[in-house]
Formats: structure tokens, sequence, C-alpha cells
């Protein structure tokens, strides 16, 4: 099943670096970026200044600490082009957040950061195993979000045939994967799975098809998913990572000869990890925020990023760069039940344990008596579906029970026939939120 990872003199220097190497590398881009961003962008001059600090101030990595933090907030109130380096005339595209938790974060992307974008995707593609001349199914959305172009170009530019599928169409997905025979399929996991449930249902066998490797990301998973996966389609689930702040997709890549982490791209980012509540940075391998700062970046430049994702530095293996672990979940994710910190990818590993439920569910918090009630709402599988209310309370009475044991936490669980669960086509919306 596995394919074989590149060969030594297919990958790029900085790939094989040695640390020292990297370390100048990045020390001498970051100098640039402090430098450009204080210039050009009049909202990081008024924080460096309002911190106290100053580019000139920087000489080497562990400095980068003294510069203040850029958030989501502020792109928000910089809507729609006050964060920008260079002149809106510039940029050659533009995308943006669906705003749904307040104004769209916009960024945009000026001629050389598209081909940075797209030689980094290309690289990514590359280390999950695809080569030139391979069909590459791209399932990721198309338009504002970045997932769907990020892959279209940076496939290409490795190569390879690319179908820009998109999103949604799941029998459309089906047969094009039926007729085309990709080896590479771009798509959220939760999505993949449920194509899946599709080929099941037109009576296929999805472990019989072309393909070979999945290239997953847009939202987090757990590792019990990437063995369903793999197993529903005799392939290798491979990890990535990605942000529009940052760039979209190509920031990070899992190998396809280890599997073991996300192999972040140090030479056009800068990671740090942070204590989520004070912000204190925290060493390698201590689960924390993500903070990220671009090394490159012409249109956008982000410096000290809080990317409020959950994860954990971690020693290069593949390559000569650091890994991230698999994000755990968001600080701004997270759920209090009962005074217990949960997450929706914490719930899931319990619910993928269970033969008898799928991976398709939901987390429906309600507020009752001023305390917040947390209720699983999870499809069963096809035979527990067949086997009627009382097999399928029992089931829900199972995963209850687990989840008490494993969490603490009082949950209700309701099991529903198989397909009850809208489907998402994206990023997979795991928390409905009902309170008053």
């Amino acid at each position: 099943m596995r394919r074989q990872p590149p060969a030594k003199n297919e990958l790029e220097a900085i790939e094989t670096a040695s640390c020292d190497e990297l370390t100048a590398l990045q020390t001498e881009r970051i100098k640039w970026t402090l430098g450009y961003a204080y210039d050009n962008v009049a909202a990081y001059r008024e924080k460096f200044e309002k911190a106290g600090v100053h580019p000139d101030d920087f000489h080497q990595l562990a400095d980068l600490a003294n510069f203040p933090f850029t958030t989501k907030d502020d792109l928000r109130e910089a809507y729609p082009f006050g964060m920008f380096a260079v002149p809106r005339e510039q940029l050659v595209r533009i995308h943006a957040s669906s705003g749904t938790t307040g104004k769209p974060t916009v960024v945009g992307y000026t001629r050389g950061d598209l081909d940075t974008w797209t030689a980094l995707i290309a690289r990514s593609l590359r280390a999950a195993g695809a080569r030139a001349g391979d069909i590459v199914h791209n399932a990721f959305g198309y338009g504002l979000f970045t997932g769907g172009l990020g892959v279209h170009y940076g496939a290409e530019a490795l190569g390879c045939t690319t179908v820009p599928v998109s999103g949604g169409l799941t029998q459309r997905q089906v047969q094009l994967i039926e007729d085309f025979g990709p080896v590479i399929i771009a798509v959220t996991p939760s999505y993949l799975l449920a194509i899946a449930d599709e080929f099941d249902r037109q009576g296929l066998d999805s472990r019989k098809t072309s393909l070979r490797i999945g290239f997953h990301g847009a939202e987090p998973w757990t590792e019990a998913m990437r063995e369903q996966i793999e197993e529903r389609f005799d392939i290798d689930a491979l990890n990535h990572y990605g942000l529009s702040e940052i760039q979209g997709p190509g920031v990070a890549t899992e190998c396809i000869e280890t599997k073991d982490g996300l192999t972040l791209w140090e030479d056009h980012f800068y990671p740090e990890i942070i204590d989520p509540d004070t912000a204190a940075i925290l060493p390698d391998e201590q689960i924390g925020e993500l903070v990220l700062t671009t090394l490159t970046k012409e249109g956008l430049p982000m410096i000290r990023y809080r990317t409020r994702d959950l994860t954990r530095l971690l020693p290069p293996t593949a390559r000569s760069m650091r890994r991230i672990d698999r994000i755990t979940g968001r600080s701004d994710d997270m759920l209090i039940i009962h005074g217990v910190n949960v997450f929706p990818t914490t719930i899931e590993a319990l619910i993928l344990e269970h033969d008898t439920l799928s991976p398709h569910y939901v987390l429906e918090r309600r507020t009752r008596n001023h305390l917040d009630e947390l209720t699983v709402v999870v499809e069963a599988c096809a035979e527990l579906s067949a086997s009627g209310e009382a097999a399928m309370v029992t089931a829900g009475d199972a995963l209850q029970q687990h989840i008490k044991a494993m969490i603490g936490i009082n949950t209700m669980v309701k099991v529903v026939l198989k397909g009850s669960v809208e489907r998402s086509v994206g990023k997979a919306k795991r928390v409905i939120d009902l309170r008053q």
C-alpha cells in the first residue's frame, strides 16, 4: 500500500539542511519580516511602538519573544485591507473567511506569495508520496476557502493531473474516482468517510479503487479516524496543516516514510508554543497554543500570529525541520462541561472505539439550571440501524458510560439512524451551541 518516499536527490537542499544553516536562514528572514512589516503596515508599527520594541532590536531567534502577538481580531479591526503591506493593486488574489463569528478575515497574495504557496504545496504533496503524472482528485472546496485553489496549483506544479472536483455532489465523487483512476485524494477526513458511505450505498468496494494516498486537513481528526480511513480505502492517510492567515494549506505535512507528525516548513514559517492563558513560551514537546511568524510573505506578513490550535513541537525525523503533533483542538473551541475541559476530538476518539457507531456525530451544547450540558448525537452503523431502537439505546448507554469513565463528565448520548447526521463537504461542524 505504501508508496516509496522521495529519493534524497529529489528533495530541496533546505529539506536536509543542518540546524545551523536553518537557524541562520530563519534569523535573516525574521529580521527582514520585522522591518518590512514595520515600514509598510501601520498596525504593526503602532503595535511595536506601544510594546517598546523596534526591528533593530532583533538579533537572534530568542529576541522574537519581545515582539507583540497578532490575533484574528487584528485582522477584523483592519477589515478589509488594513493589514496589507502592499497597495491593493499589487495583490493578485484575495481570500476571506466566512465571517460567522464577526467580520470576515481577509487575506491577500502578491504574485511572489502565490509562487511560494504553489512551491510549498508541491513540496508537501511530494512528501506525502505524490509524483508527477499522478491524478489528484481535489475535493477541497474552491472559492474564498483557500484549500481547493491552494492544492490545485501545487499539484499542477508537481506535474500531477488535477481534477478540480471541489466538495459536494457525493455520487459524482464516487463516479469520478471509479472512472478517472486517481492516485491521490485531497479532502477533509470527515468528508472522505461520507464518500466511503456512498461507495457502500452504491454496492461498490472502496478498498478496490485506484486511490493510494489521502491528503487530509482543514479540521482536527484523530488517529482512530486515520485507521478507519485507511481500512475503508486501503490507502495511506496523511495529515496536513495550514491556515488562511498564514498562507492556506502547505504550512506543515506528514511525510509518507514516517507518518509521525507534521513536518513544519520552517524555512517559511517560524513556530513557537505558548501557554494559551499566560502567553508564556513553552519548551518543545509541551502542549500549548501554536504561534507562527511568516518569513517570506509579501502581501500579508504575520508576526507571532496566535493560531489558537493546540499542539506541541517535536524533533525532526524525515526532514531536517521540526514537526508539530496532531492538532488536538483549539483553545477557543474548548468546551467546559461541569468544570472539565472537553475537546470534540476527545469525544470522537471514544466514539470510534465502538464498532457499532459511525464517525458522523455532532455535540449539542445546552444550558440547564445555569450549567452547561452536552448531548452527543452519533450515527449508528448500518447493522445497528437495522437492529431496532432498543439496540441503539443500548449502544448509546455504553458510549455514555465510556465517556463518564474516560473524561469524567455526564453526557446525554443519542444514537440516530445511519444518514441522520448532516454531512459536511468542507470543515465538519462538530459543536452546535443551543444555549440561550
